[in-house]
């Protein structure tokens, strides 16, 4: 078993959520703590962690980012490394790319690029988001990076694939929460109440109709409504009725539209059922959009090697807030082939562990090649 392998499996013990990464964070101090320090700048931001690796002759600064936190998920893995931590599990793969971030301070540390280099380890990555306030964060502000990297394994690729592409990328998302607030009372009485159980599954419907008959059949949306709360017991009329889901647009005036719409419907339901209702848009995530030179340079060199496979994908609904980091810095994300027949947030996600090393190539050897052809060319 490599160094890394044992590092993602430690990791993968410690899940934990959106910035209370509290063991992660030591962890991932610890193991740096442990690699040459001549050319090493370490601060902390909340429970993340900037890496400032130094250049020998530096003209520039790229960033690497991973992702931390684990998700509210019972792990059904065949594992004997499975969460210690109770209702929490790395199911989005966070716990490779801290390896693999792991693996480029590393690498790094010992062999000393021209440029300069910042790793980012970002909390909350899941929610409420890390990206937005760690890129306004006093930390960052003067190791700001001129270039962002970013990966996400994807299960549904075998090892060895690299998959990217220039523009959008992931989508834009929302959260969504809606509250209805009726009159309950007796199921016997039903004149005498206000059944918020009923306007909660019309208001489900009726948001089903927003993609279908209210976007451009040529654009993409989604609106899901993944969890239903609504009374007590079953013979007692609902006062309260709770809706939670998503929204995922790939443009940002496709997002203003539904959510405009998702608040007119709303107030048709305040007025067909005499009710009150709430809705909390939750974490808002901006989409990852790859610039388009740096992507196709990248997409070129990866073409070039032998030990991986370039896949031309196509955008995905996924929500990254990987996308704070492009809007302010030019770079990309790509899709890490980890080979495994579960999809990402399920219980049983088993990535393959022969990603880590291929990841920790590809990026250490892009960053090398991208800084010796920026200082052979100034």
């Amino acid at each position: 078993m490599t160094t890394f392998t044992q590092i993602r499996r430690d990791l993968h013990r410690i899940p934990e959520p959106g910035f209370q990464e509290f063991k992660t964070q030591q962890y991932l101090l610890d193991y740096i703590a442990t690699l040459p320090q001549q050319h090493l700048e370490i601060r902390t931001w909340r429970t993340g962690i900037l890496v400032y690796i130094h250049g020998s002759a530096p003209k520039r600064r790229f960033g690497y980012r991973a992702d931390m936190d684990g998700l509210p998920i019972v792990e059904q893995t065949s594992y004997d490394f499975q969460s210690e931590h109770e209702g929490y599990m790395h199911a989005c793969g966070h716990d490779l790319h801290m390896t693999i971030g792991l693996g480029v301070v590393t690498h790094f540390a010992t062999t000393q690029m021209t440029d300069d280099l910042v790793v980012i380890f970002q909390p909350a990555e899941e929610g409420p988001g890390g990206a937005k306030p760690m890129l306004a964060s006093a930390e960052l502000a003067d190791w700001m990076p001129d270039q962002m990297i970013g990966l996400h394994v994807a299960p549904e690729y075998p090892v060895g694939t690299i998959a990217t592409r220039a523009g959008i990328l992931f989508a834009n998302t929302s959260e969504l929460f809606i509250d209805l607030i009726g009159t309950g009372g007796h199921a016997a009485y039903p004149h005498k109440a206000n059944d918020m159980v009923v306007a909660g599954c019309q208001l489900v419907g009726q948001l089903q109709t927003i993609i279908a008959r209210n976007i451009n059949p040529l654009d993409s949306a989604v609106v899901t409504i993944g969890k239903v709360e609504g009374g007590t017991k079953q013979n007692i009329i609902a006062e309260r009725a709770r809706l939670e889901g998503t929204i995922r647009t790939l443009s940002a005036d496709t997002m203003i539209a539904v959510k405009s719409r998702i608040e007119a419907l709303v107030k048709g339901i305040e007025a067909g059922f005499e009710c009150q209702a709430e809705i909390d848009w939750g974490s808002n995530y901006l989409q990852v959009f790859n610039e388009a030179t740096l992507t196709h340079e990248f997409m070129g060199w990866v073409e070039q090697r032998s030990d991986v496979n370039l896949v031309e994908c196509t955008e995905a609904m996924t929500g990254e807030d990987f996308g704070y980091f492009l809007e302010a810095i030019p770079g990309f994300m790509f899709w890490l082939g980890v080979d495994t027949p579960y999809g990402l947030h399920h219980a049983k996600l088993e990535p393959s562990e022969d990603a880590i090393e291929v990841a920790i190539t590809t990026i250490t050897d892009y960053l090398s090649w991208k800084s010796e052809q920026r200082a052979v060319q100034s």
